[in-house]
């Protein structure tokens, strides 16, 4: 599917109500000044994994930050949907309430709790989430070191308490910046393990990562962004298999 083609179909979607599980329509956001998200309108379906993409500065994170009400990008025009819930009226309390989760790139694991507090402070703010139990069966590495201080973990380890944490939460959507920067390719390997079981979970999740081909091999369908537009939507396997569409925006 081109951008034009996905922007009508998201856009139609949208008109009379979100049909679609989670879907943006013509949304436009800034900083300051400065244009950032150009008008984008997509849609992902449940427990779909979507690969954001594009080339530094193409406004993937922006786009992220946007979906999750952050207050940074601010969002000037569109409409952002999740299960049939208006997340563009909403301050980023409430979208955290409505089932959204934000993973930052930078992970913010707090100092001076150990893994199992970082966990416990999440679900204090949810406790109807998944317990401390359900998280270690998913993450047994983290159930090792739940005495631990969370910021004294590897890369790898804080990545994995970060995701767990935001799943302590009874979430709809997995929002993740760069889940697999800094990290060995090993360590890669088991994120992504971890985030196929996210989808077993009927988790929608949008990925954005620059390492392209790891991002495309998990996710279902891809959309590709150049200066705040989509330029490419459809599947997964198809950016993987266009080396010209590869080289020419995602520089691979």
């Amino acid at each position: 599917m081109n951008a034009q083609a996905a922007t009508k179909l998201a856009n139609e979607q949208t008109q009379t109500g979100p049909s679609s599980f989670f879907a943006c329509r013509d949304i436009h956001a800034y900083y300051g000044e400065s244009y950032i998200v150009q008008g984008i309108s997509f849609a992902v379906a449940k427990g779909e994994i979507l690969a954001l993409l594009g080339r530094n500065g193409a406004g993937k994170t922006s786009t992220l930050r946007t979906i999750a009400r952050a207050g940074s990008p601010e969002l000037h025009q569109g409409e952002i949907w999740l299960d049939g819930q208006a997340l563009h009226t909403m301050p980023s309390f409430k979208a955290a309430r409505a089932g959204v989760s934000l993973v930052p790139e930078d992970r913010r694991i707090i100092a001076g709790l150990t893994v199992e507090e970082n966990l416990q402070l999440a679900q204090i703010a949810d406790p109807v989430g998944w317990p401390l139990e359900k998280i270690y069966a998913h993450f047994p590495r983290l159930a090792e070191r739940r005495k631990q201080e969370g910021v004294t973990l590897s890369g790898g380890e804080q990545q994995m308490l970060a995701i767990a944490r935001a799943l302590s939460r009874d979430i709809k959507l997995l929002l993740l910046d760069e889940p697999y920067e800094g990290l060995a390719p090993v360590i890669v390997e088991e994120i992504e393990r971890i985030l196929q079981g996210v989808k077993q979970l009927n988790i929608t999740t949008i990925i954005v990562e620059q390492n392209a081909v790891a991002a495309l091999k998990l996710a279902d369908r891809a959309l590709i962004l150049d200066m705040g537009e989509i330029v490419f939507e459809g599947e997964a396997q198809h950016v993987l298999d266009n080396e010209d569409l590869r080289h020419e925006y995602l520089a691979i």
